[in-house]
């Protein structure tokens, strides 16, 4: 390998780093297509994803915010309301995410079938 062909392929490296960083692990995903679907309060996220942890989902919300994938909007009523709603950036993940759900639905047939 030349020494331009390992500069790519350590750059192609971060950039996959970088990538799941922002949205890899458990919970990344299925809360930004838990908002994307209408659910707007912490609870109702919480709610529609089985075996969340409030602590996780509040750490996870956080680090999605801090990466601009979602916004969190402070409703100025009594009591005060925080709602979650994706932004337009959002949006940029559809090509990444359709393939890991078709792949992930391959992936459950062929275990099942190994079984």
């Amino acid at each position: 390998m030349t020494k331009e062909e390992e500069n790519l392929f350590q750059e192609n490296i971060r950039a996959v780093q970088d990538t799941m960083y922002v949205i890899g692990g458990k919970w990344k995903l299925p809360i930004i297509l838990s908002i994307y679907k209408g659910n707007k309060r912490f609870n109702d996220i919480a709610n529609s994803i089985p075996k969340i942890t409030n602590r996780v989902l509040s750490k996870e919300l956080k680090h999605l915010e801090d990466n601009f994938l979602i916004k969190r909007t402070l409703v100025n009523e009594y009591p005060v309301k925080i709602e979650y709603s994706v932004v337009d950036y959002t949006f940029s993940l559809h090509d990444i995410i359709r393939p890991i759900e078709v792949w992930g639905k391959k992936h459950k047939e062929k275990i099942r079938k190994e079984l």
